[in-house]
């Protein structure tokens, strides 16, 4: 996937109908508090959609973000580093599309860097990007690790995700406990299987 293909699929307030004003969105949580059973003007709802449209600014940030230009700043003096840069355990918190309730889990990204390296903290933004909108977990792990192979250009990247999901643990089916894990492995990390042997051996516990 080519980076100029990135930025045209990634979702932008740009391409999206008009967004609706604050006063809007808090009174659209105010017909939720009422559809709900509730009374909005009661003395504990009072403040309610004001904080949660602010909660939604943090949750859904990653429609502000572009995660191309996050990795564009590279380093080519690393002294000729040719093994595997992993970073795993990294804390994921995203929200489904289809309930927009919490996916909470954890993610492992890994590259093997052709001639340059990025800052760590650059894949963990990546990450907080795409999870940062609404998402299913398939088209979050895809989308994180093209992202990384386009822009760094590496000789490979994997990406792992492991997610409980609350749309499958609070509600329907009611399973606590349930983990769903998902994996994209571009380059070396799908054609080489010593290479993925060595990431995945690097991620279990």
């Amino acid at each position: 996937m080519k980076q100029s293909q990135i930025s045209k699929t990634s979702p932008s307030p740009l391409n999206l109908e008009r967004r609706p004003s604050r006063d809007e969105a808090e009174e659209a949580v105010r017909t939720l508090i009422r559809w709900a059973g509730d009374v909005p003007a009661r003395e504990g709802l009072i403040g309610t959609p004001d904080r949660v449209v602010r909660s939604y600014e943090e949750f859904f940030s990653g429609y502000q973000e572009d995660p191309v230009e996050m990795l564009n700043r590279t380093f080519e003096e690393c002294a000729e580093y040719d093994e595997m840069v992993l970073l795993k355990d990294i804390r994921l918190e995203s929200h489904c599309e289809h309930h927009m309730v919490p996916i909470i889990g954890k993610a492992h990204i890994a590259y093997l860097p052709r001639n340059r390296v990025v800052g760590n903290s650059k894949l963990a933004r990546v990450l907080d990007v795409y999870a940062k909108r609404l998402q299913i977990q398939e088209k979050l792990t895809a989308q994180v690790a093209d992202t990384i192979q386009s822009v760094l250009e590496p000789l490979g990247v994997a990406v792992v995700i492991e997610a409980a999901h609350q749309c499958m643990t609070t509600r329907g089916v009611h399973k606590p406990g349930v983990t769903m894990v998902t994996s994209r492995m571009l380059g070396c990390f799908r054609e080489d299987s010593t290479t993925r042997r060595e990431f995945l051996s690097m991620i279990r516990p």
